[in-house]
């Protein structure tokens, strides 16, 4: 069974940077697509960035393109989310989510929608304040 846990959430001030880590156990990441989503209070949670199953294609919300990117590193089976420019709006609970996509390594197709995904981490928070 896939089990998600992310880390690197933390209080910084506008125009800072975090890195948030989503790390996987229980199975290789190998062929699993990964979204990121977060959730600001009274919100619904809403997709930020997800990577393809082969790592090879990535898809951003367009309220963080430029700012965010995401990448994965298989050997140490964790998906990485480098946030820069940090604005007090990106507050919000980020979590990580998953996807076994074997058939199609490249597809993003649907990926930011919280409803193509299987398996889903706790959360960490972001908070974004002078």
């Amino acid at each position: 069974q896939l089990q998600l846990v992310e880390s690197g959430g933390g209080l910084v001030q506008p125009g800072g940077s975090l890195r948030l880590s989503c790390a996987a156990s229980g199975v290789t990441l190998d062929y699993y697509a990964i979204g990121w989503f977060r959730q600001a209070p009274g919100k619904e949670r809403e997709g930020v960035s997800c990577i393809s199953s082969g790592g090879g294609t990535t898809d951003y919300a367009d309220s963080v393109k430029g700012r965010f990117t995401i990448s994965r590193d298989n050997a140490k089976n964790t998906v990485y989310l480098q946030m820069n420019s940090l604005k007090p709006e990106d507050t919000a609970v980020y979590y990580c989510a998953a996807i076994r996509i074997p058939h199609d390594l490249w597809s993003v197709a649907g990926l930011l929608t919280m409803a193509s995904y299987d398996y889903w981490g706790q959360g960490t928070q972001v908070t974004v304040s002078s």
